[in-house]
């Protein structure tokens, strides 16, 4: 994430003027994490014990000066105040209060010359040029990825002797010689066998062909996991997970940033070629919120505003479904739904420019050649029948059933990797599974195919120019009235398909689990889409030849007269596939508009629905969590799910800190500490905020200040100002305390102060406190009595007490 900079100019941080700062650090750096084993040091915002303090020798005081001058240093801007540490939660509070601010500084600006009304104008513009940036930019590099991927793919069989830049259907796109039954087939292309030993027929053939085969996918896993290790950790995995918890308010340095964008592109393609069981829909996501955030750059509204970038961050993530699945509407429902966490209606406005915009460039590309937005686009023309509902829904179970499984051995497996041994080789793991996976998949042309062509391949709905072996029934020739295909007796080929596909079935539930979360670029969508494909297929052709065999049955005689054409088995598969994605992800409305955006056919929208709703059900009857939010409780990101009700009887003294019979907390007082003091406190703990208090006995309520912004002001303060030396009094009041004469200056903090924290009682629910933190986004709650401060809770404090109440263990919960 990035590293914002920001004003404090709002009623809760007084009248500063902090709009014109940058930060040292970028949230583009890259961060060396071996292996992308996030184990960071846990920083408890629970402010410390009272106790004897120790002089801090790390902070050097200097000289007493002669002056009795009053340091009020920050009516200048200071850079670094009010901007947030790496892996800690945004104060949704006060980033909005400053836009509202700004927003209104602008405004009343705006009526007194014309410049400045035009710097209004532009300033209300840019968040619809900003959308247009992103979505042309997502586009381009969806369209890329697709093309590079697509090439690279065919790269593995054999290459174009016309032009190396062909990929297979390009290289016979105009060839005189493609029959329908061969047409994969043309002089033009020649296997690796036929370059290397100029044949293609025979078991040596075959063989160098296999071998050509598993190297090739062996090399482009290991330049993609050799990529990410070395230039960007950030880049492995789908994205999805961390992007939720981003735009929750966490924050990631380096996870938005040019050299995760760069690398993630390169090692899309890659990964996506080498043939593994993965996906490239989730990790588009990525990379389209990627391109969102390097262009916030541009604008000051949204660069200096962590709030203001969330809000775009969500309308990129749109953009990139929509670039993924050719679904722009779906992509904006994807984003309310699965990953925005604040998302008001001028986003949902701009979400939907963006996938516009995003799926314009792409068809203006058109990656494939087809005039569509992806590979496996369909249309259906026959009707579906009320009994059909049944298969549908047990496609539905499942798909619960499946994504139950999924979610509970993937994580079992992702917790042994991050525990022991296997997380410190990404390599060698990477490139064993790329083995099995590439010996496994080519003796079986379904699988030796790229997941998009048999998605594709499994939608398709036969027509009489269709040379699969899916669609090798017998009198395929004979039509019905109207023209269309009556459903036929199924030939040799539908039955040798049937047992490949079967086959096909289990090596996908079984790959899959140990592929997604490898340190690569690794989506879900279209794996889990292949295993409700086929199940969907099998189970569609196996209606289709019930429905022809027994047409006089009750349970079709009313509606499937011999000779017409009642089952489609595509639309199963379609079906399968939504049912096994909803059971994964969880999704429901996004993901029915998605089918429906992909089929483009109204009719079959309640199919849809039925599979997606039970698929729904039945996983969450066996786990209530998605994919994306086990792996966010497996990585301890503070994401307090706002899906969830907390209905435990607990009040805000059982979770608050400290404890009953603990110490007192550890405070600052309004105007009796000194710098020494301060610093001591500040080296001696690592938590990120203190209370003020009018004095230590009284404990009673001034605010609350940041250690960031502590640390950043007193720094500034010994650098810039005379006098300041470690004897010199902190005070956070409007006016300075009363000094004896030749002491040296104080320092005012006031403006660094928040002076409007959020608190509640003692005895308040914690039902509610949890409810103040989801919509509001706090960060931290003071807790009081009768106005004297006891203690406070931090969001890990609210997901630890969560966590337990769920019985499950709080010490998950690392980052604040």
């Amino acid at each position: 994430m990035a590293m914002w900079q920001g004003a404090m100019d709002n009623r809760g941080f007084q009248q500063g003027c902090f709009n014109s700062f940058q930060s040292n650090s970028s949230d583009e750096d890259l961060m060396d994490i071996p292996g992308t084993a996030m184990d960071f040091s846990m920083r408890d915002d629970v402010p410390p014990l009272d106790g004897d303090i120790e002089e801090d020798k790390s902070y050097n005081g200097g000289g007493i000066g002669s002056s009795n001058r009053m340091m009020d240093f920050l009516e200048e801007p200071i850079p670094g105040v009010g901007t947030y540490d790496d892996f800690n939660t945004i104060d949704w509070v006060r980033e909005k209060s400053r836009d509202r601010d700004r927003h209104r500084e602008i405004t009343n600006k705006s009526k007194e010359s014309t410049w400045a009304l035009i710097h209004s104008v532009s300033d209300a513009f840019s968040g619809w040029l900003l959308m247009l940036l992103i979505g042309l930019l997502s586009g381009s590099l969806a369209g890329l990825i697709d093309i590079s991927a697509h090439w690279m793919t065919d790269l593995k069989e054999g290459i174009c002797t016309e032009g190396l830049w062909f990929n297979h259907e390009h290289c016979c796109w105009d060839s005189d010689h493609v029959t329908f039954e061969d047409k994969d087939k043309c002089p033009k292309w020649n296997s690796w066998s036929q370059l290397l030993i100029s044949t293609d027929e025979g078991a040596f053939a075959y063989i160098v062909n296999y071998f050509m085969y598993v190297l090739w996918a062996l090399l482009f896993a290991f330049l993609a996991v050799s990529l990410v290790k070395v230039f960007a950790p950030y880049a492995c995995g789908s994205g999805i997970p961390e992007i939720k918890t981003i735009l929750s308010g966490f924050i990631i340095r380096g996870y938005l940033g040019k050299w995760t964008l760069i690398i993630k592109t390169i090692t899309l393609v890659l990964a996506v070629s080498s043939g593994l069981s993965l996906g490239k829909e989730g990790p588009l996501v990525h990379v389209a919120c990627c391109c969102g955030n390097i262009l916030c750059h541009c604008f000051n509204k949204y660069r200096k505003n962590e709030a203001k970038r969330r809000e775009v961050l969500s309308a990129a993530a749109a953009a990139g479904v929509s670039v993924a699945f050719g679904a722009p509407i779906g992509g904006v429902l994807f984003s309310l739904e699965e990953v925005s966490y604040y998302f008001p209606l001028k986003t949902l406005w701009r979400s939907f420019f963006a996938a516009l915009v995003a799926a314009f460039t792409l068809r203006s590309i058109n990656p494939f050649g087809n005039s569509r937005l992806v590979l496996f686009y369909v249309e259906f023309h026959t009707p579906w029948h009320l009994f059909e509902l049944v298969p549908f829904i047990l496609l539905g179970i499942f798909g619960g059933l499946w994504g139950a499984l999924f979610i509970r051995t993937n994580i079992a497996w992702c917790r042994k990797r991050k525990t022991t041994q296997l997380g410190k080789y990404p390599v060698i793991e990477v490139l064993v599974v790329t083995a099995i996976t590439a010996i496994l998949a080519f003796p079986n042309e379904y699988t030796r195919m790229s997941t998009s062509e048999l998605i594709s391949e499994l939608f398709n709905d036969c027509g009489l120019l269709d040379s699969s072996k899916l669609c090798d029934y017998e009198n395929r020739f004979n039509t019905s009235k109207g023209g269309e295909l009556p459903d036929r007796p199924a030939g040799a080929g539908v039955y040798s398909a049937m047992w490949q596909l079967a086959l096909t079935l289990i090596m996908k539930i079984v790959i899959t689990i140990f592929t997604f979360g490898m340190k690569i670029p690794s989506g879900l969508f279209i794996p889990s889409m292949a295993v409700g494909a086929i199940a969907g297929r099998l189970l569609g052709v196996g209606m289709e030849q019930l429905a022809y065999y027994h047409h006089d049955w009750a349970i079709f005689n009313s509606w499937c007269s011999q000779g017409a054409d009642c089952i489609t088995p595509g639309l199963y598969a379609m079906v399968g596939a939504a049912a096994c994605l909803g059971g994964v992800t969880r999704m429901t409305v996004s993901l029915v508009v998605i089918m429906f955006e992909l089929t483009g056919g109204l009719e079959y929208i309640v199919p849809l629905m039925a599979a997606a709703m039970t698929s729904k059900w039945v996983a969450d009857a066996l786990g209530r969590e998605g994919i994306y939010d086990a792996h966010i409780r497996l990585n301890g990101y503070p994401f307090l799910e706002a899906k969830e009700e907390f209905a435990h009887k607990t009040l805000a003294m059982d979770v608050m800190k400290p404890r009953r019979n603990d110490p007192l907390l550890t405070v600052l007082t309004q105007d009796s500490m000194t710098v020494e003091d301060v610093e001591t406190i500040i080296s001696e703990t690592t938590y990120s905020g203190f209370p003020v208090v009018v004095s230590r006995e009284s404990q009673r309520l001034v605010g609350f200040v940041l250690r960031r912004d502590l640390i950043i002001s007193i720094e500034n303060a010994r650098k810039k100002q005379d006098g300041v030396v470690s004897t010199s009094i902190i005070y956070f009041t409007e006016h300075s305390p009363p000094m004896p004469p030749y002491t040296p200056p104080t320092l005012k903090l006031r403006n660094i102060l928040d002076l409007s924290p959020f608190t509640v009682t003692d005895l308040t629910p914690m039902e509610i406190v949890v409810d103040i933190f989801r919509k509001l986004g706090l960060r931290q709650c003071l807790v009081t009595h009768n106005g004297r401060l006891l203690g406070i809770i931090t969001k890990k404090d609210v997901l630890k007490h969560i966590a337990q109440m769920a019985n499950q263990d709080p010490d998950s919960i690392l980052f604040n």
